[in-house]
This record gives structure tokens, C-alpha cells and sequence, in this order.
């Protein structure tokens, strides 16, 4: 079945919309899920949530990419989870450390609970994104998007897991870099 003929399942109230959507689609959400959360449990919980949520939405929205709409709201759900649990718990995890390699990047100070400047940020990063050559692109978004592990990464590029991860510092210092040009951070002394 087609991702237009799932949406107009979940227009028309079927149920059938979420069985269609969890054969096309289960194993994608999850995946993004437990890259996230690293527990098979937590990651089928949000799954759950995010065909709920799906189902919730549908009538007043008509996604033009379910998948890129599943996988959205499927991370929102399990980064809500995992900041939930390193709350209870300060500990690893590849989401930890993804979103701690980023951290240099945004100056410190920077406030990213003010809305007008977490879209202005978005935007520059989706720029910078957008320029990169198409493998530093597939390791970004892979990285930070997805949580994917240097080792998954390396494999999916057919590489070392010392070159995605001289790639992906390349790629964040120049990020860095970018965002300081546009004013969106600045220089820290180190």
C-alpha cells in the first residue's frame, strides 16, 4: 500500500491505518526510536505513541512524507523519554554523547528555550546541511538526526569508524565556524 492510500486511511477513521503503517513503517520507527533510547522496551513504547499520535493528527494534517512524518514525531517521543530518564539518572548513551559533541557548536549561554531563535538556528543548520557533499550529509543527519553509532554509520558508508568520526568533527567544527558567521554563536574561550 502507498503512503497516500495510508493517509486516506487515517482520513477516513480507519483502523486499518495503523496496522498499514506499522507493516510499511514499524521497523523504521523503531529503528530511530531505539537509536535513541538503547532498550527495545522503551523504543516500542514510543512506536505505540507515535502511531497514536498519527492517528491523532491526520484530520488536520495531510503529511506529503509519511515516512519523514512517522520519524519526527517517533524522535520527539523518544527524546521526551530519554531526557526523562537522564533526569532520574545522569548516564551515557549515544543520544548523551551525540547531543554533547553538538554542544560546542551553540555558545554556551545561548537560549535555546526562546522560539524566534531555535528557527533561526534550525534554518542555519538546515543551510549549512544542505551544502555539505553528500556523504558529510548522510553522516550528519545520520548522527544527529537519527542517533545513529559511528560504527552503524561506518558501515552504511563503507568506511572506518576513525574516518566517520574525523568526518563528523570536521563537520561540526565547521559547523561551529558557520554559526559563528552568522552571529548565531560565538567565540568561547577555551
Amino acid at each position: 500500500m502507498n503512503d497516500s492510500e495510508i493517509v486516506d486511511l487515517y482520513w477516513q477513521r480507519s483502523e486499518q491505518a495503523i496496522t498499514e503503517t506499522a507493516r510499511k513503517y514499524g521497523a523504521y520507527c523503531r529503528r530511530i526510536a531505539y537509536n535513541i533510547l538503547a532498550n527495545d522496551e522503551d523504543a516500542e513504547e514510543c512506536v505505540s505513541d507515535t502511531y497514536m499520535s498519527a492517528w491523532n493528527a491526520m484530520p488536520d494534517a495531510r503529511p506529503k512524507r509519511l515516512n519523514a512524518f512517522l520519524a519526527k514525531i517517533t524522535r520527539n517521543f523518544a527524546l521526551r523519554r530519554i531526557v526523562r530518564h537522564t533526569a532520574k539518572k545522569r548516564g551515557g548513551g549515544e543520544t548523551v554523547l551525540a547531543l554533547e559533541e553538538l554542544t560546542d557548536c551553540i555558545a554556551s549561554g545561548y537560549d535555546l528555550e526562546r522560539e524566534l531563535e531555535q528557527k533561526e538556528l534550525a534554518a542555519a543548520i538546515d543551510r549549512f546541511v544542505g551544502r555539505l557533499p553528500e556523504r558529510e550529509q548522510l553522516a550528519f543527519i545520520g548522527r544527529y538526526w537519527f542517533f545513529a553509532t559511528e560504527r552503524e554509520l561506518a558501515a552504511r558508508l563503507g568506511c572506518s569508524r576513525s574516518g566517520v568520526g574525523a568526518m563528523l568533527k570536521r563537520t561540526r567544527g565547521a559547523l561551529r565556524e558557520y554559526l559563528i558567521e552568522e552571529g548565531l554563536c560565538t567565540l568561547q574561550n577555551d
